[in-house]
């Protein structure tokens, strides 16, 4: 299964998992965001549904996704610019992929 962990991560965090990729350690795939803010920001509730909808689907037209979330085309497409600047979906040749057939979310809340 190809499964993608949605995380949190500092800097320096981000910056030795690169460091263990370039060392070929498994990592396996991951989609980082520098604190819980932006993560929730990036993946409002309308977006997660874009990504549980996407999920192991292929390649996607976005009017495809935005009738299957019955969703007005204008907001869907709007979505998926912020998903697809954040790097969570990619553009694909016939419209935009979210290439996992799995999505974790990783963070721990500690106590201020």
């Amino acid at each position: 299964m190809n499964t993608v962990t949605l995380s949190v991560s500092s800097i320096s965090e981000a910056k030795e998992q690169l460091a263990a990729a370039f060392r070929d350690e498994p990592h396996g795939q991951r989609i980082s965001f520098a604190s819980v803010d932006l993560l929730w920001k990036t993946i409002s509730p309308k977006r997660w549904d874009i990504i549980r909808t996407m999920t192991g689907q292929g390649p996607l037209a976005i009017r495809e996704v935005a009738r299957r979330l019955d969703r007005d085309i204008k907001a869907v497409h709007g979505d998926m610019l912020a998903l697809i600047n954040a790097g969570v979906i990619d553009r694909a040749e016939n419209g935009v992929v979210f290439p996992y057939d799995a999505v974790h979310v990783d963070f721990m809340l500690k106590a201020a």
